[in-house]
Formats: C-alpha cells, sequence, structure tokens
C-alpha cells in the first residue's frame, strides 16, 4: 500500500511539473514575438539591392505585444529595415479598434518606409477602415491598393507591387483568383526585379503566373496549430493542413514568403506557432 502511494505520489509531481512547463512554453508561444530570418537569392535582383533588408508585418488582428505594441516596435527598431511591408488584417473585423491598429502604423513609420495592402477583415469593416487608410497616409504610409511603385537603391530600381483583398468585391471563392489574376495581368507587366504584396497565399500559381519574383503574404496564421515535421493543422481559405502555412515557398522562377502572423482572429490560442516578424534579406546570386 505504502509503495503504491509513493508511486501515485511521484506521478502526481511528473504530471504537476509537466503542466507547469506545458502552461509556461504556451504562454511563450502566444505572447512573445519572435524574429524569423529569411534570405532570398535571386540572380534577377538588381546589385544595388544586394543586402536589402526587408520587414514584414502581417495579420496584426489588433494585437498588443508590450504598451502601444512597444516590443514589437523595438523588434523592428532592432532589425534595422530599408522597408516594412504590411500584408493585411492589420485591423480585427470581430473587436474592431482602429486606435490600436492606427498607432502601430504610425509608430512603424517613423523606423523605415512602410508600404501597406488590405486582407479580408479589412473589407468587412469598411467604415472604420477607411478612417484606418487615412491615419496611414496622414503618416506618410504608402497604401497600394492594385497599383505599383519603384524602389530605387544604389541607382538601380525594383517594383513593389500590392493588390486589394478580393474580399473588397463580394465574390465567390472560385473567382477571387481570377480576380487577383485580371489584376495582375494589367499591373504587373514590364521588366526588372518584381515583389508583390497580396494577403492570400492559396492563389500562388497565379503569381507564378504573372512572372513575380517575390511575394510577401499572410492570412494564414501559420495553421494555428502546428505539428513538428507536418506543419500547420488549418488556414483560411485552404483547409485542413494548408499547402501554404509558414515560411519560403519557391516555383519556377518566384519565391513566396508566408508569414505566421502576429495575431488571432477566430481561434484565439496558437499552438508551437509563435507569432513572428519576418526579416527577409535580398541576395543576388543563383
Amino acid at each position: 500500500m505504502k509503495r503504491s502511494k509513493v508511486i501515485i505520489k511521484k506521478l502526481l509531481i511528473i504530471f504537476a511539473v509537466f503542466i507547469i512547463l506545458f502552461s509556461a512554453w504556451m504562454a511563450w508561444g502566444n505572447f512573445t514575438v519572435g524574429l524569423n530570418k529569411i534570405t532570398v537569392k535571386s540572380s534577377d535582383l538588381p546589385e544595388g539591392f544586394d543586402g536589402y533588408r526587408i520587414a514584414q508585418v502581417s495579420d496584426l488582428h489588433n494585437a498588443t505585444f508590450g504598451k502601444n505594441n512597444s516590443m514589437l516596435i523595438k523588434l523592428l527598431e532592432k532589425s534595422e529595415p530599408d522597408i516594412i511591408v504590411i500584408t493585411g488584417d492589420i485591423i480585427d473585423s470581430r473587436r474592431t479598434d482602429v486606435e490600436v491598429s492606427a498607432s502601430f502604423a504610425e509608430s512603424a513609420a517613423k523606423i523605415a518606409p512602410c508600404y501597406y495592402v488590405t486582407g479580408n477583415h479589412e473589407a468587412r469593416v469598411k467604415d472604420d477602415y477607411l478612417i484606418l487608410e487615412k491615419r496611414m497616409k496622414d503618416c506618410g504610409i504608402t497604401v497600394l491598393r492594385d497599383e505599383s511603385v519603384f524602389l530605387e537603391k544604389n541607382g538601380d530600381k525594383i517594383r513593389l507591387i500590392g493588390v486589394d483583398d478580393p474580399s473588397f468585391t463580394k465574390l465567390e471563392t472560385g473567382r477571387r483568383a481570377r480576380t487577383i489574376d485580371d489584376k495582375l495581368g494589367e499591373i504587373s507587366q514590364g521588366e526588372g526585379y518584381k515583389i508583390l504584396l497580396s494577403h492570400r497565399p492559396e492563389i500562388f500559381s497565379v503569381y507564378v503566373k504573372h512572372d513575380i519574383d517575390l511575394v510577401f503574404s499572410g492570412h494564414a496564421h501559420g495553421g494555428q496549430f502546428r505539428i513538428p515535421f507536418i506543419g500547420g493543422v488549418a488556414a483560411p481559405n485552404q483547409g485542413w493542413f494548408p499547402q501554404y502555412d509558414a515560411g519560403l515557398y519557391h516555383k519556377n522562377d518566384t519565391d513566396m514568403i508566408v508569414s505566421r502572423g502576429i495575431g488571432n482572429s477566430y481561434i484565439p490560442v496558437r499552438v508551437n506557432n509563435r507569432p513572428e516578424i519576418i526579416i527577409a534579406s535580398l541576395e543576388k546570386g543563383e
């Protein structure tokens, strides 16, 4: 009997330690943000952009990490990017707070030139989004709504293209991909290295079709719950075990970076899926 009680006591202690460690790991994975450094190489990259650093922020969803998002701002400052790209869902349609989103954007704009495209959540709160868009434009952020600009560095130029999320036009799922296809057919023409900001990674084939060199995307939230060696469990518009959930993908001459994002929406908890800011370094080479 005594031996049984000792065994049970030990098992309870082990279980309690496991719960404590698991809780600490979950807290770390949900309430801290990491820097994910990715190198993208291309022989088509102009010499002047060799070593160019792009910070990507995606899917903020009104999340706050520190007072006035000080944790995010410090990470961006530390990374010393040439530009910052914000790839949609900076706001959340279920708990909309324009001030949180606008305040973050205004602070980010003081670090480096910022470029922004919409996500599906902005389309759901169009009136609030218009207020946010004005705040962003007023602080110098370039809002790309189916348009492009040229970036210059050391005498060379590359093209930065941004497309509105197709949710701004009520369409069936299949038609959304065709809409982006039509838009890129109009605004991606021309030679030279091209970077695309588009919220949705599930239409990677469309980006490849239009010979985009590098795409920055989000939307998938890393699959929300990540299984080691397998990846994300589920993502919007991709369903179970999504093909494009996080990281760098390559097809033909097109690279796509999919951010795990920072905030959450319908599911408030992440598992094995730490929020991230991506730092992409461009290198000339094969």
